[in-house]
């Protein structure tokens, strides 16, 4: 069965850009206009993906994303931001969107992250209250141990307590001084960049591309986010 995309784009050129090039690759697109649109049509649950662009007539991309979360609507959305403006990127990340495009794109590279994402989306995390398991890593916290392709990962104790921490709070932004209180035991003690370090550290042993992390997403001013 082809998969079904939603595209919510007011820009005519980017909507029959977007849509020609989904129907090339097989899905079955639908498109609207504007936010209100756009919501509406969301509400079709069997919708495989949503493309979602950010500036939008009578609903933001926001609001929209914002209102689906809200509502229980966990279909995959890529929303499109304008260049240099990372505010959008750090707002749709918080609010609940899977990945972000900056405009200009080439539609290969959209299709790279539709694939990721649907790749992610359908590798369910196996969750027990010995495992986790997400992308190519397991993490099994009776025994402390975190594989990574089968591979061993060494880990500190205290990379392994952020990881663990991190996975307690899949899809939550969680802030510095969070990580500080429940890992460290720090109460108020600022040294955040402590975070920080460690956080580099975790993101080169278990992310493919430890610059362009998919799994431990920095929200600038905030803290992070861990992704499955």
């Amino acid at each position: 069965m082809n998969r079904k995309v939603l595209i919510v784009e007011d820009d005519q050129a980017m909507a029959v850009a977007l849509s020609d090039g989904f129907a090339y690759e097989g899905y079955n697109v639908q498109v609207a206009r504007d936010g209100s649109d756009g919501l509406k049509l969301a509400g079709d649950r069997e919708l495989d993906l949503i493309v979602l662009d950010v500036m939008l007539p009578k609903m933001s991309g926001f609001d929209v994303c914002k209102q689906l979360r809200g509502a229980g609507n966990e279909t995959p959305i890529i929303m499109l931001t304008a260049r240099g403006q990372e505010i959008d990127k750090v707002v749709g990340l918080k609010i609940g969107a899977d990945d972000y495009v900056t405009k200009p794109f080439s539609f290969m590279e959209l299709m790279a992250r539709v694939e990721a994402l649907m790749r992610r989306s359908h590798r369910k995390p196996e969750i027990s209250t010995d495992e986790f398991t997400f992308g190519d890593i397991n993490v099994n916290f009776k025994r402390f141990e975190v594989t990574k392709a089968g591979e061993p990962l060494e880990m500190s104790p205290r990379e392994f307590n952020i990881l663990k921490y991190f996975i307690e709070h899949k899809g939550e932004v969680v802030t510095r001084d969070q990580l500080l209180d429940s890992v460290w035991g720090y109460g108020s003690f600022p040294l955040t960049r402590t975070v920080d370090m460690h956080i580099a550290k975790l993101r080169q042993k278990i992310e493919d591309s430890p610059h362009d992390p998919k799994h431990v997403i920095t929200v600038h001013r905030v803290g992070y986010k861990f992704v499955v």
